[in-house]
């Protein structure tokens, strides 16, 4: 059995130890990456995983890797896959006699428990309950399972199953995880299955605690003066252990079997223990993805050091033919020329009409989110863990060339960023209920303000780029519109608080009107509160539209005309000064020389055109709210074109079917227009003229007036072709693949990577003899050593905050003029094909890979 060692500065015993968290992890991945090592794991088809459920008799340990059930020495070592079944394999537990385990599969569908020998064999189906569990066996031989089946209340009753299918009830109300003493006379359980909630020391109504039931008489609580949790009863050695949460974190403990002598067995400090299983003078629980081996006689806990054998078929590069399911963002271009798509966390873009995928960023290694075009569309801007942390990176949006690296200062998750019209600005929130404004010139984030309530939503700028309008939640918790103006950073409120307010839109020409959405139909269809099953108010349509005016005299462009409002827009329409244009025209052209090729380019040559500035006049801006001609219903993602209103409309159902919806803005009292039924949504591009509709799993781009697409052939044009668009995977990509993406994506090297976030190069050593750097390899002369290719590209797979506190000694950290290196001592008994006079001590990188030999790593 290997022994994790601590590590600790030298001189410093009994202090506390100060390490990095790079230290830290350095010492316990390397520790347990030599002794798998050191068991052979350097074989190219073993590699560690992810273990938890134990089960544990003699020598034989059973556990769930990879939805599968494995089986291993208790010493650790290589682990066979026993299970193979798409669906999980899980909660072994192995008979008394050691010769069967049974578990929880689902085979033939349902969650049922099968059984199967210990060595592998055809799995046999025990129970026919529609969900079923094991729980342990009765020292008889029978087999113990909690299931729903005869449960009257809604927690499972424990039933026994004889070796020919007969069944026995325990007489308990309720019962789920259990053990019975050797003697079988005494049951020990909870009452309560498992709460549901990962939430560390959870003391809700639904704690688990331990009861002993002695086969005669009431069951009595063992665990009654803890408030928190306590279960997965074991018995071994005249005790009860179990685990719970006593310390902060879950832990292993036991008592005597009348609920005395309380006694903490394991000592983890941050990582829960999840489950155990005990057998033979040891508990194996598991904890942080690993199994931990507790000798109950010396107090002695390790990680057991494991690696699974195996093909990894699901590890392999495969192609997904449908890209379409894993589409998380889909956005257009600006002048909706292409769409660009992020799916399975890399980015592509795709031509609206003819032209080719394009791969924007991809890497295996890091995630990308949120890719939207910038306003030239000439680049894509996503959020990318490249870093380390989600930050926003832009690509070029042809696929060639390097990547920028935009914001450096992510704390927590970052949502998706909305680009200002002229590309300044970019504004954006985060997991913090954070609003944020950055500046694409100089490369300054500002935080604007923070919410207690909720996110900060509906986030849209107006056409100049001075002002952003968003949602907000008042301190009531009704949702407000807000504008701020970026220039000034001044922000006012637009929308009462007596209503919820969403989804602001700012009128085409960009000065006059601000569209949004309000919940103020509130028609309840429940005609009164009275009778035996009338529920609460249910308000079925309750959205309106409504517009306000942003500077005072404006009249609403819906508003049919009357005498002293002449119809303004069939006036502007005609154009009547078009008639004196042509007399005063031709005077003037009369007294004109004849005009020669230059003078006409230049009457040709179109003017600038200037953005239209808003201008807002606050004063009394409550009282210039209109409401737009629209029956109320389930809208949502309202958007405004250069002539239309545009929203997607929901049913009231609980899958709702959404329908695309648009009206004219002007006042000839139209009615809205149901431009595509069944929408999954819809986007409007930057210059208004195109529109992006999703309908089911097709996309497809029209003109931004399309009244309908009712027209087979036009939806045909209209549609973006996916059909070619396929995208390969490689789930544990090579690490010098992996470098090499890292290096196309900031197209430079990590060593002259300017801005980023780079950790110093870490040099390897081969193996110290007996304490003694070996001969020519001193730390000076090894930091000239170049690292080797994949070692830039490893990432940390556990944190051990305090590892003084969960291991006894064998260790020493030694220091020197050039670095710091740590030295782990590792106890000869506990390495096999070791001579004495050749004990390996390694020095750890945070991470060997599983294919490399267990060498030392120096830490400058």
């Amino acid at each position: 059995m290997f022994v994790m060692p601590c590590c600790r500065l030298r001189g410093a015993k009994g202090a506390g130890c100060m390490m990095s968290v790079r230290e830290i992890l350095g010492c316990a991945m390397a520790v347990a990456f030599c002794s798998i090592a050191a068991h052979g794991a350097d074989n190219a088809g073993q590699r560690p995983g992810y273990y938890r459920e134990p089960a544990v008799h003699g020598d034989t340990l059973i556990f769930t890797s990879e939805g599968d059930l494995w089986t291993v020495g208790v010493h650790g070592g290589a682990a066979h896959r026993l299970t193979s079944a798409p669906g999980q394999e899980r909660r072994a537990t192995i008979s008394p006699d050691g010769q069967t385990v049974a578990f929880h599969a689902e085979y033939e569908g349902p969650d049922e428990v099968y059984t199967m020998p210990v060595g592998g064999g055809i799995p046999q189906r025990q129970t026919w309950d529609g969900g079923a569990d094991p729980v342990g066996w009765n020292p008889d031989g029978r087999l113990m399972i909690e299931t729903l089946r005869y449960a009257t209340l809604p927690d499972p009753s424990l039933v026994l199953i004889g070796s020919h299918g007969e069944r026995e009830m325990l007489p308990l109300a309720t019962g789920s995880e259990a053990v019975y003493s050797l003697d079988g006379k005494t049951l020990f359980f909870t009452r309560m299955e498992w709460q549901g909630s990962n939430t560390k020391r959870y003391k809700g109504g639904f704690i688990q605690n331990l009861w002993r039931y002695d086969g005669h008489g009431e069951a009595v609580p063992l665990t009654s003066d803890w408030v928190g949790t306590s279960h997965a009863p074991m018995v071994l050695n005249g005790r009860v252990y179990f685990l719970s949460d006593r310390d902060g974190v879950m832990n292993v403990w036991s008592m005597d079997p009348e609920g005395h002598g309380l006694k903490q067995e394991s000592h983890q400090k941050f990582f829960d223990v999840q489950s155990a299983s005990a057998a033979d003078g040891r508990i194996v629980y598991a904890s942080a993805g690993d199994l931990w081996s507790l000798d109950l006689a010396t107090g002695r806990e390790a990680v057991i050091p494991i690696a699974l054998v195996s093909d990894f078929d699901q590890l392999r590069e495969h192609w997904v033919a449908k890209p379409m399911s894993y589409i998380t963002e889909v956005h257009l271009a600006p002048d909706g020329s292409r769409v660009v798509f992020t799916a399975r966390g890399e980015i592509f873009t795709m031509p609206a009409k003819t032209g080719r995928v394009i791969r924007v960023a991809g890497n295996s290694e890091v995630r990308y989110r949120a890719a939207r075009f910038l306003p030239d569309g000439m680049s894509v801007v996503a959020l990318s863990t490249a870093s380390g942390e989600t930050e926003f990176w832009k690509f070029p949006a042809n696929g060639e060339g390097a990547a920028e690296q935009w914001t450096n200062d992510a704390k927590v998750l970052r949502w998706e960023g909305i680009p200002s019209p002229d590309g300044r600005w970019r504004a954006h929130d985060d997991k913090d209920q954070q609003l944020w404004i950055f500046d694409t010139k100089t490369k300054d984030n500002k935080r604007i303000a923070e919410s207690m309530s909720g996110r900060f939503e509906g986030l849209s700028w107006s056409p100049d780029s001075r002002w952003l309008a968003y949602v907000e939640q008042a301190d009531n918790n009704f949702a407000q519109v807000r504008v701020l103006n970026v220039e000034s950073g001044k922000m006012e409120t637009l929308t009462s608080d007596r209503y919820n307010s969403t989804s602001p839109a700012w009128s085409s020409d960009g000065k006059k009107w601000l569209y949004f959405l309000s919940d103020r139909a509130l028609n309840t269809t429940v005609p009164s509160p009275w009778g035996p099953r009338e529920p609460d108010p249910h308000f079925n349509h309750p959205e309106k539209i409504y517009a306000i005016a942003l500077v005072e005299g404006l009249r609403s462009p819906f508003l049919a005309a009357d005498e002293l409002h002449p119809d303004t827009v069939a006036r502007e329409d005609k154009k009547p000064d078009d008639a004196g244009k042509a007399d005063s025209s031709s005077k003037k052209e009369a007294g004109k020389e004849p005009a020669t090729d230059e003078s006409r380019g230049a009457e040709k040559k179109p003017e600038d055109k200037k953005l239209p500035e808003a201008k807002i006049d606050f004063a009394g801006i409550g009282e210039r709210l209109t409401e737009v001609p629209v029956p109320p219903g389930n809208y949502e993602n309202l958007q405004v074109t250069d002539k239309r209103l545009c929203w997607v409309n929901a049913s009231d159902e609980i899958r709702p079917k959404m329908t695309l919806d648009c009206l004219s803005v002007d006042n000839k009292g139209d009615e809205p227009d149901t431009v595509m039924a069944d929408v999954r949504g819809y986007e409007i591009s930057g210059d208004r003229k195109k529109m992006l509709i999703r309908h089911q799993d097709d996309f497809f781009v029209v003109d931004s007036d399309l009244k309908s697409t009712s027209d087979a052939k036009v939806m045909a044009k209209a549609k973006v072709d996916l059909s070619h668009w396929e995208m390969s995977t490689t789930p544990r990509e090579s690490p010098q693949r992996a470098r090499q993406g890292r290096r196309d994506e900031t197209g430079r090297s990590q060593q002259n990577a300017g801005r980023e976030k780079v950790r110093p190069p870490l040099i390897p050593f081969h193996c110290l003899r007996d304490g003694r750097e070996p001969a020519g390899l001193s730390p000076r002369t090894a930091r000239r050593l170049s690292v080797p290719a994949w070692a830039d590209s490893l990432q940390p797979l556990f944190l051990f905050p305090n590892p003084c506190s969960l291991f006894p000694a064998y260790e020493s950290m030694l220091t020197n003029p050039v670095g710091t290196y740590f030295e782990v001592t590792v106890p000869l008994s506990t390495v096999t094909n070791v001579t004495p006079s050749r004990s390996p001590n390694c020095i750890p990188f945070h991470q060997f890979p599983h294919t490399a030999p267990p060498v030392m790593y120096w830490i400058p």
